[in-house]
């Protein structure tokens, strides 16, 4: 697959929206909708046509309510944004919902339904089927009000900062201060930063509590017993069930919190120290600095292009295209909500990358992984249906984290000194290691919240401090009890789109495969990668997998095997210390 010198396609041409509708105005979105449902359509050909059409509809929707969602993320401060993000949430969204049911029903009517090309259309019509299944013109009214509610979590978060000698910061330029070699220090930013999330835990909790029992109620409303499984079916998980989920945290559990706690007690001999602190985490030894690759946004990007250049040409160019574009968002600033994203725009075919950089080793990554997701997205951009380029998280994540492992070779652009490129290599498999115990327990976690939607907040911290327990050998929480039982509340996750976590977990075993791959033959690879994100999701997730040269595996036995290879690497890599 030669993309190097590809041209990268920008703004599809409409062929049926008119260029200047106003998308956010019912009066001129309803005739649009309404010719869609009208249409007589007499023939395979014209069915075929009238999908093209109803995609256009969905990709301009879906970029115009993106650009709300980014600038309203940008500036939680202006009220005008998230007026705008609200308004079309509230009133064009629920509307454009009850017309889609209708559409759906359309389709599975149309005596030429059964007449389309089995093979193209199988994974896009499995998921029409479920959704039209589930769909309830009750729910309408809630999943919008879920829609802004959620939003809260990230203003309140974007409102978070503390006073450190004489200067206000932000909770990410806060924890860069949790590396400093001297303890003391760190425990002081560390208990500023504790005191200020614990200001808004009860409010925090009692959002949850509010989208806990919408979300029970819209699962209720569609004939399911609790929202767990409710989500289950509405995120379309086809190819894996809930014992497999359970069967995963079993596995974690079993095969890889013993490599964290070897981790755990090397971080502890690095140190001096006989037990980790929650402030020691991120520390470095005396005398050595925190790593550093990049000294601005600007060098940040500059650096990530020519790193991406260096894996495969056809990356750079993706991430370059979106600068020139001014598609990116990338320091933490005031005011500006937590977190990364890439947000697809289905429409103009460039991406939005979203981050919030401070200058760490973590922020070189989220940018890394940020541009798997947004390589994804040129790559997908000319298949023919929105729903095509729509991929489930699960491959979308593989997408995204197996990006962060092939670039490892290359991060000698961000670091000249070996040994810190040694230990940015050492701190990137840790933290996936680590990562695979947060996301088992995140999303056990959220199964036990939704199988108990009357639980009170009480019964939710302890239950939350009872599966910790797995962790009991490698952080010690005993100074911080309190906060120690609301640690969930960092996850946006749980606020904002709930059960999507495992799918983080499951990618991040194909990436680890992918990368295994990449250490034996890097082009094969490479090309197999490139080959299986071509497909969005026109293919099952299984077959996306093995289009990319791995399996989709989460057996006890593939994460035994594939912790094994990351221990090894590990000790290759402390062995060039």
């Amino acid at each position: 697959m030669n993309m190097e010198t590809e041209t990268l396609e920008i703004k599809s041409e409409r062929h049926y929206l008119p260029e200047q509708i106003n998308l956010a105005d019912w009066k001129e979105l309803l005739p649009i909708l309404t010719e869609l449902k009208q249409r007589n359509i007499d023939s395979v050909a014209q069915l075929e046509q009238w999908l093209l059409d109803r995609s256009e509809l969905d990709a301009a929707l879906e970029e115009n309510l993106a650009w709300k969602y980014i600038k309203m993320n940008i500036d939680t401060r202006d009220a005008a944004l998230a007026e705008a993000f609200n308004q079309f949430i509230n009133d064009i969204s629920p509307k454009v919902d009850v017309y889609s049911n209708d559409l759906n029903q359309k389709l599975l009517s149309s005596p030429y339904f059964d007449k389309l090309n089995t093979e193209k259309y199988f994974v896009f019509l499995r998921s029409l089927k479920k959704e039209a299944q589930m769909f309830r013109e009750v729910n309408v009214a809630i999943k919008a009000k879920l829609a802004t509610e959620s939003q809260k979590y990230g203003t309140i978060q974007a409102a978070l900062e503390i006073e450190h000698k004489g200067k206000k910061m932000t909770m990410q330029k806060a924890s860069m201060l949790l590396k400093d070699s001297d303890r003391n220090e760190r425990k002081v930013v560390f208990d500023k930063i504790i005191a200020k999330r614990m200001e808004v835990a009860t409010q925090q909790d009692e959002l949850l509590n509010e989208l806990i029992a919408m979300r029970h109620q819209m699962a209720i409303n569609a004939g399911y017993s609790n929202y767990r499984d409710f989500c289950f079916d509405e995120l379309g998980r086809f190819d894996y069930t809930i014992a497999d989920c359970e069967a995963f945290h079993k596995s974690v559990n079993e095969f890889v919190v013993p490599v964290v706690v070897e981790i755990n007690n090397a971080k502890k001999a690095k140190l001096g120290l006989d037990n980790i602190k929650p402030y020691d985490n991120e520390a470095e030894p005396i005398g050595q600095k925190a790593l550093s690759p990049f000294t601005s946004g600007a060098e940040m990007l500059d650096k990530s292009i020519t790193c991406l250049n260096r894996t495969d040409p056809y990356f750079g160019h993706c991430i370059a295209t979106m600068q020139e574009m001014g598609h990116l968002s990338l320091d933490s600033q005031p005011g500006k909500a937590p977190g990364g994203f890439n947000y697809p725009l289905y429409e103009t075919g460039v991406p939005f990358i979203y981050t919030n950089n401070v200058g760490s080793q973590r922020d070189l990554v989220t940018f890394v992984h940020e541009a798997g997701h947004a390589v994804h997205s040129f790559l997908t951009h000319k298949l023919e249906l929105t729903n095509f380029k729509s991929t489930p998280s699960e491959v979308a994540e593989l997408a995204s984290m197996s990006m962060e492992l092939i670039t490892m070779e290359n991060w000698d652009v961000f670091y000249e000194n070996p040994t810190d490129l040694n230990r940015a290599k050492i701190e990137q498999l840790e933290k996936i290691v680590t990562g695979l115990v947060w996301i088992a327990v995140i999303d056990k976690f959220q199964h036990w919240l939704y199988l108990n939607p009357s639980h009170t907040v009480a019964e939710r911290n302890t239950y939350w401090l009872e599966i910790n327990q797995i962790t009991k050998d490698i952080v010690d929480w005993s100074d911080y009890p309190e906060y120690n039982a609301t640690r969930w509340q960092n996850q946006l996750h749980i606020y904002e789109v709930p059960f999507y976590y495992i799918e983080y977990g499951f990618a991040q075993l194909g990436a680890l495969a992918v990368w295994q791959n990449s250490r034996t033959n890097s082009v094969k690879a490479i090309e197999s990668y490139k080959k299986a994100l071509t497909l969005g999701y026109t293919k099952t997730i299984p077959q996306i997998y093995e289009a990319a040269g791995v399996k989709f595996d989460f057996s006890g036995e593939n994460i035994q095997k594939l912790m094994k290879v990351v221990k090894e690497e590990l000790s290759f890599l402390r062995g060039k210390q």
